[in-house]
């Protein structure tokens, strides 16, 4: 393995983090040198010396194989990670070293689980930085990297076809060292247009740039506590619910309805289902936020309804109500989507719609060959026929994704917390979602979990974040090294 190709990536992916440090400096003094400012500037030395180094002391050894570029991946992220919790660690209470880690790797995974019970006593350069590294994770941080790798050269292309899934790639009518740009002018260009929405829609610059980057990253952050309730705007909830939407649709069919001025790319058999899904549930909970008397129209409980599904199938996690008074069937169907979430190819986090209806069609196959064993057929999505060994992949994964899921909660519930809020931050966790249940429900934090079930929580956001393979890859690669 190249040490020296590994250092000089990840050396780089530092150095992204160390920009937006400096970002935040720069706010801190624009408001007087608030009380983020020293820990900020700290932080942002020592992340950029860490990162910085490589590229002095170590030769520029630009080929990579496939185990250091899982390496570069894995070690991108982790590192960020790490220099993400100084701020918040130096800056001081409520931020306990755990608590520190959590908010991190939240934001970096896009996650937007706090565990701040109010987020509005951060200075400002602080909530911008906590905005910052959804903006960071949003991309991705190994995104960013290979943005300033040359077109032609075989890591780029080696990387990109490791950061982004084979269900984010099929989608793209482009060659595969274009991918990348693709998806950063769709997200860069989403970030500008929520930004200036919002302004319009009456925010100040400040809430305005924080929430862009949370509403293109699908995180969730907030600058205010309640949230987007805290505004108490139609425009502005309506504005997100558009930007929630838009953001967890495949960033390839985004560019090119742009690019072709047309709708017609969305005429896709995947979005169709995801969007089926959004409404069918959407309807569903409206129905029963509307009987349970939550609501005093139906109007109301539709529009309260269609923004918390966006959020939780978007895994964006911003809110307007409190669900923890909600019934249990309307947070089963929240459970639901924070499973199954948007489309490959976005920011948003889960099993993906693309793997759900692979799995159904997969489903309603195997049940026709049961009644006829001589039934010859194969998945169709869309024009594209998947045989057998194409579908099991998929398969596997979501039996995996269920296996995290289940055990995270069953070692949740050995750290004493309650049973449904374990299964909710699992599912919430490695979903990236945010919000859970109970006392970590939309209008809840993570303060009160047990510091051992924040780290577990924080390895389902990571496992999430990266789709589980590129860290079984590294470990497995790892270990069997050692035994040879």
């Amino acid at each position: 393995m190249n040490f020296k190709t590994i250092s000089r990536n990840t050396g780089a992916a530092l150095l992204v983090s160390a920009l937006f440090m400096l970002l935040s400096v720069v706010v801190s003094l624009l408001n007087g040198r608030d009380s983020a400012f020293s820990p900020l500037l700290i932080s942002f030395i020592i992340t950029f010396i860490v990162g910085i180094f490589p590229f002095i002391f170590v030769r520029r050894a630009p080929a990579v194989t496939m185990k250091e570029g899982y390496m570069i991946i894995v070690l991108s992220w982790l590192l960020s990670f790490i220099v993400g919790t100084l701020p918040y660690a130096l800056w001081g209470e409520p931020f306990t070293l755990a608590n520190a880690w959590f908010e991190s790797v939240s934001g970096y995974t896009t996650t937007g689980s706090s565990v701040l019970d109010d987020v509005e006593i951060l200075p400002k350069s602080l909530l911008f930085w906590r905005s910052s590294t959804h903006f960071i994770g949003g991309l991705g941080v190994v995104v960013f990297l290979l943005l300033v790798i040359p077109e032609a050269s075989p890591m780029r292309l080696r990387l990109s076809n490791m950061e982004l899934s084979s269900l984010s790639r099929d989608s793209y009518a482009s060659r595969s060292n274009k991918v990348v740009r693709i998806f950063a002018w769709v997200y860069l260009g989403l970030v500008v247009v929520s930004f200036v929405s919002y302004m319009l829609a009456g925010m100040s610059p400040f809430d305005a740039i924080n929430h862009a980057f949370s509403v293109s990253a699908t995180g969730g952050f907030s600058t205010r506590t309640e949230s987007i309730g805290a505004f108490h705007s139609k425009l502005i909830e309506g504005l997100t619910m558009v930007f929630m939407l838009i953001s967890s649709l495949h960033f390839g069919l985004v560019y090119f309805s742009f690019v072709t001025r047309s709708v017609r790319p969305l005429n896709n058999p995947v979005v169709k289902f995801y969007l089926g899904c959004l409404v069918f549930f959407a309807l569903f909970l409206a129905l029963n936020l509307r009987i349970q008397g939550f609501q005093q129209s139906f109007g109301e409980s539709l529009w309260d309804s269609a923004f918390h599904v966006l959020c939780v199938a978007t895994t964006t996690g911003f809110a307007t109500m409190d669900n923890s008074t909600w019934p249990a069937s309307a947070n089963l169907v929240l459970l639901f989507m924070g499973t199954m979430c948007a489309c490959a190819g976005s920011t948003s986090g889960g099993i993906k719609a693309d793997r759900m209806l692979i799995l159904f069609k997969s489903v309603r196959l195997q049940v026709r060959r049961a009644i006829s064993p001589s039934t010859v057929a194969e998945v169709r999505i869309g024009k594209r026929y998947l045989r057998d060994e194409e579908v099991a992949p998929h398969i596997v994964y979501i039996a995996l994704y269920a296996f995290f899921v289940v055990s995270s909660q069953a070692i949740a519930v050995l750290m004493n917390m309650d049973p449904m809020e374990a299964f909710g931050a699992s599912v919430a966790s490695l979903g990236n979602v945010g919000p859970a249940l109970g006392s970590i429900g939309t209008a809840g934090s993570y303060a009160a979990v047990p510091a051992g079930a924040k780290f577990l929580f924080t390895v389902d956001m990571f496992l999430g974040r990266v789709e589980i393979y590129p860290v079984l890859a590294v470990l497995y690669l790892t270990f069997s090294g050692r035994r040879k």
